[in-house]
């Protein structure tokens, strides 16, 4: 990574750099006594008088332990659903959705330096927006100058986007999630089912893959056109390489999610002029903010209150918003498991 991750404000190492910085952890973990199981899914967990000993994979192999730390993400479905089916408390929580918004880099940089032309010296422009409409609220989330909107879909029949940027953000579009807070009384209608928010999540996803016709294809609408009501005709050049369809993404997005953004981006128009415009155009859906699901432990020993030695942790569990955050929340973990074997 390069040395100035060290000192600047919003640190960036360039998702294209990952992998060998995550290939050398590897190595690090390894040489330092660590075991690594590829294609080994966790398919149960090995408990006896409300005590975790191990796991067991889909392979039938069984792993024991002293301790076991659940860190799985926050988009391992399998996971939620089989502690679920064991009866293992776990709780529906509040995240967020909407969808990714691309522009011109060369428009932001115009608006954020306020001159036609970004100098060489100068790095691509960032923003962070955010509102309150109707006590709800609306957030741009992973800002990615010169970046890529990608797919992310972890199921057949639904469709996610994300975005990164290179380590030289050297893309010709800026883009980033444009998201509203999703909360109990939204998803939570059916009564009190755990998994409530996860399947509000996932039957958007599936709208979208529907609305995009398959094979990927990412319904889309040019801004201005979306808070208009007005279906586009065309659609400007995109990043997202499986391709997009036009869509009506007030169709696609729930009631209240698409009514905040229809408020919500004009009010952005006023504070960057010139980012409320028919060339950038939105993508469904960004519905992958942070897990729709909580899976609670004690706050001081941080294990499961029903399991013994078992330790839910990060994103997936619902302690963390990203990548610094779930590595802490790792490190608090480990030191509580060293405080008892």
């Amino acid at each position: 990574a390069p040395e100035n991750i060290l000192y600047e404000a919003h640190p960036h190492i360039g998702t294209n750099k990952l992998p060998n910085i995550i290939t050398a952890i590897r190595k690090q973990i390894i040489d330092s006594g660590g075991v690594f199981l590829f294609d080994s899914k966790v398919t149960d967990l090995i408990i006896t008088d409300k005590k975790i000993t191990g796991v067991r994979t889909a392979a039938g192999d069984q792993h024991d332990a002293a301790a076991v730390i659940l860190a799985t993400g926050h988009s391992a479905r399998d996971i939620f659903y089989m502690l679920h089916e064991k009866k293992i408390l776990i709780e529906a929580k509040p995240f967020a959705l909407g969808v990714r918004i691309e522009h011109p880099q060369q428009l932001i940089d115009s608006i954020q330096y306020h001159c036609p032309v970004r100098e060489s010296d100068l790095p691509p422009a960032s923003y962070s927006l955010v509102q309150q409409v109707n006590n709800r609220g609306v957030f741009s989330f992973c800002m990615c100058p010169g970046g890529i909107i990608a797919p992310a879909s972890t199921a057949p029949g639904e469709i996610v986007v994300n975005g990164w940027s290179p380590s030289k953000r050297n893309n010709p579009y800026a883009n980033s999630g444009m998201v509203v807070s999703v909360d109990a009384p939204d998803y939570s209608k059916e009564g009190n089912d755990p998994l409530a928010a996860l399947r509000f999540q996932s039957k958007v996803e599936q709208r979208a893959f529907q609305a995009g016709g398959g094979n990927l294809v990412a319904p889309a609408q040019r801004v201005a056109d979306f808070v208009d009501n007005k279906p586009s005709s065309t659609l400007p050049d995109c990043s997202y390489l499986p391709g997009i369809g036009t869509a009506d993404l007030h169709q696609v997005l729930p009631g209240f999610v698409a009514a905040a953004l229809k408020e919500a981006l004009p009010l952005f128009g006023k504070k960057m002029r010139g980012y409320y415009t028919n060339e950038a155009i939105l993508v469904a859906t960004e519905s992958r903010t942070s897990s729709p699901v909580r899976i609670p432990r004690d706050a001081e020993t941080l294990q499961h209150p029903q399991v013994q030695n078992l330790y839910p942790c990060g994103e997936g569990a619902g302690y963390a918003g990203g990548i610094v955050s779930a590595a802490m929340d790792g490190e608090r973990v480990v030191d509580a498991i060293l405080m008892i074997i």
